[in-house]
């Protein structure tokens, strides 16, 4: 059977619609304390380790911002915006194979897609096991 074929016979079906529970604020606590401390930050030059600091000041404004994206299905615009850079692989930095280029996005974004990535993980985890089966 050919690839095209195939996917018509067993892709045929709609998914079932995306209805994401909304985020709690510990959830969003818990997302970032996961995040990596580091140094890199992207055009809006806040490390993770700002909101990691003012968390207690901030979680209620992010939770909320997380569920408005969660419930619109719109990531916010700003949160867009890459800083990109280049780094070399190894070796002499004159081969141009040796560069590779890394995109840093900002802490705030990263949140989000950490919280959209769960949603989408247990999305697909329940469909591929209960509704495939």
């Amino acid at each position: 059977m050919n690839p095209s074929n195939y996917s018509i016979n067993n892709f045929n079906s709609k998914f079932p619609r995306i209805n994401w529970n909304n985020a709690t604020t510990y959830e969003i606590n818990k997302i970032i304390k996961s995040l990596k401390t580091k140094t890199s930050y992207g055009y809006d030059e806040t490390t993770i380790k700002i909101p990691k600091l003012s968390t207690p000041f901030i979680i209620s404004s992010l939770t909320y911002i997380c569920n408005k994206s969660l419930s619109s299905g719109v990531f916010p615009e700003r949160l867009k915006y890459v800083t990109i850079k280049i780094v070399c692989k190894k070796g002499d930095k004159l081969p141009t194979k040796n560069l590779r280029p890394i995109s840093l996005l900002t802490s705030f974004s990263k949140i989000i897609e950490k919280l959209i990535n769960v949603r989408l993980y247990i999305y697909i985890y329940i469909y591929i096991y209960i509704y495939m089966h």
